[in-house]
């Protein structure tokens, strides 16, 4: 039987793929929107009035912003190496998309892919033009320079789904990827092309990507449901015949586009704890926007807990863009 021999759990934002001058290249997109945070909605203004006390300001100064940086470069080494000499035969992603796959024509909520192999490559000039400020800058962290044909786990993939539609998950499935894509990006999602690029750093095993919809209602599956789909594709792993070692992977998060810090405390405790309630207990109000993310985080969880792996926190850097608190804080856990 499949064996789970390492979980991770990884922040894989725009941040950790550019330089801290870049960083506040995002800041004009964030002056022009409004943003989740604890619950309700803000301008950017009324962040930097609500938030006036925390002392945002210092916390995204240069320095501030290098030495975060450099954190989150340590962290990511470090998750790198553990996964080199963990040497899985399989990884399952618990991944995301936006916008990247599915467009607005159709949002699955749950999609296996079923591919052989999974395509990635940079942007063209074309897409690159339409991408927002910042964005193309990060691109070289999760696409390759060229395009490349990354391995699957097809066969794995087919055993998840005959062993969950039968308990109610509604799953859709896919075997390739749109070409032309429609959105500024092709080939394999951030969410997926991060992992590949910076924790397996190009020497990428077969996997089995599963892709929730965290970003766009209505039918972004709850917190709870995703644990559940965890657990699930936890026990279909460990009851495929295959004598092969596992990784599973949460690629997300954690709080962002605006920064609290005391919800991805909450988060790492509920995680270090294996307090599986009060992962499923939080409200969609609380997991908008880049926060959805959490969501593979939950999933990853899911399956994870069942198992007799142990870890913690390898990093954790808040890494503000603003005065308003915008930003991404990366966090990276690993359980081996």
């Amino acid at each position: 039987m499949a064996e789970i021999v390492l979980g991770m759990w990884t922040s894989h934002g725009p941040t950790l793929s550019t330089t801290p001058e870049q960083w506040t290249l995002r800041v004009s997109a964030d002056l022009k929107r409004k943003h989740p945070f604890r619950g309700e909605e803000y301008s950017f203004e009324e962040l930097v009035s609500l938030r006036s006390e925390e002392k945002l300001a210092e916390a995204c100064s240069l320095p501030e912003r290098e030495r975060r940086a450099a954190g989150c470069q340590s962290a990511i080494a470090d998750m790198a190496d553990r996964f080199s000499a963990a040497k899985i035969d399989v990884a399952v992603i618990m991944g995301n998309d936006q916008r990247e796959l599915f467009l607005e024509d159709v949002t699955p909520a749950i999609t296996v892919y079923l591919g052989e192999t999974i395509w990635d490559q940079p942007a063209t000039p074309q897409q690159a033009a339409r991408m927002p400020p910042g964005i193309h800058e990060a691109e070289w962290g999760h696409s390759p320079p060229e395009r490349r044909e990354y391995p699957c786990q097809p066969d794995l993939g087919m055993h998840v789904c005959k062993s969950l539609v039968p308990q109610g998950f509604d799953l859709a499935v896919s075997k390739k990827l749109p070409e032309p894509a429609g959105h500024w990006s092709s080939g394999a999602p951030h969410s997926l092309g991060f992992i590949y690029r910076q924790i397996m750093r190009d020497q990428v095993v077969p996997n089995l990507p599963i892709i929730i919809n965290t970003f766009f209602p209505p039918n972004q599956p709850t917190a709870r449901r995703c644990f559940e789909l965890g657990r699930a594709v936890g026990k279909a792993i460990r009851s495929w015949k295959e004598d092969l070692r596992v990784g599973v992977f949460g690629s997300g998060g954690m709080s962002h586009f605006v920064i609290d810090e005391d919800f991805d405390r909450m988060f790492f405790e509920a995680l270090r704890t294996r307090d599986a309630e009060t992962l499923c207990a939080i409200e969609d109000k609380h997991l908008q926007s880049g926060t959805s993310e959490l969501k593979t985080w939950i999933a990853a969880a899911g399956a994870l807990f069942d198992t007799d792996l142990k870890g913690d926190v390898v990093g954790y850097e808040p890494c503000y863009r603003s005065e308003a608190g915008t930003g991404t804080a990366n966090g990276f856990v690993a359980w081996q």
